[in-house]
């Protein structure tokens, strides 16, 4: 199913193999020429660890049956399964007109204005990419006051999206993903993104009924608007 989101189409995977997957984004992004269109991959995957290039082996606990596949993108280990939407925007940022530091910004503004669609509020830690809801009280408008405990980033927060992108001559690959309803117990497997400790959290156990479905339609109608130019 492909829609049109803002100038941003949207193509809508369904369930595919993680590694194909990426071994179309290196393909597409290997053959783009510069008058290329954009493009946004949106799906969902079987059980998966992926490492970033910064990957540390001791941040895998304990993978057990699940695989684990190295990639270029950046960050440390993280994990996809069912549940979770994982958006991939193919951009090229040099038409776009802003820069890696910016684009990042804009995928978690998308997540934000995601979460608020649906009731939630995110919020963002500093040094660490991706978005986070406070355990207590995820529907709470309030900002996060002050700096976090030092040595303790995340006290009080859950992780509920998570960000790993790849620039390759100006054009991104990889993205994010947003857990909507999922088994966490493999999050419990490996120190998420390199944090040990670091709790996750989706949708439902935060108290939102929606549907993959739902969720994958309105992240891709945020990031259509979001990585606009």
């Amino acid at each position: 199913m492909d829609t049109t989101v803002a100038a941003l189409p949207a193509t809508h995977l369904g369930r595919v193999d993680y590694a194909s997957t990426y071994a179309a984004m290196q393909a597409f992004t290997a053959a783009r020429q510069a008058d290329d269109a954009d493009a946004l991959w949106i799906c969902e995957h079987d059980r998966v660890f992926t490492q970033g290039v910064a990957g540390k082996p001791d941040h895998l606990l304990m993978p057990g049956d699940i695989p684990v596949i190295a990639t270029n993108r950046g960050g440390q280990v993280t994990y996809h399964g069912p549940g979770q939407v994982v958006a991939y925007p193919l951009i090229d940022l040099r038409r776009a007109g802003y820069f890696v530091k910016e684009y990042v910004h804009r995928l978690e503004e998308a997540v934000i204005a995601t979460l608020s669609h649906f009731g939630a509020t995110g919020h963002r830690v500093a040094g660490a990419p991706g978005i986070y809801v406070r355990l207590d009280d995820p529907f709470s408008h309030a900002a996060l006051t002050g700096p976090q405990p030092e040595g303790d980033p995340f006290r009080g927060l859950g992780k509920i999206a998570a960000l790993g992108i790849k620039v390759s001559r100006h054009t991104t690959y990889h993205g994010l993903a947003l857990n909507v309803a999922m088994d966490l117990e493999p999050f419990s497997r490996i120190n998420p993104c390199g944090y040990s400790g670091l709790k996750t959290v989706d949708l439902s156990t935060i108290g939102i009924s929606a549907t993959w479905d739902e969720a994958a339609f309105v992240l891709a109608g945020k990031l259509g608007i979001y990585l606009m130019p």
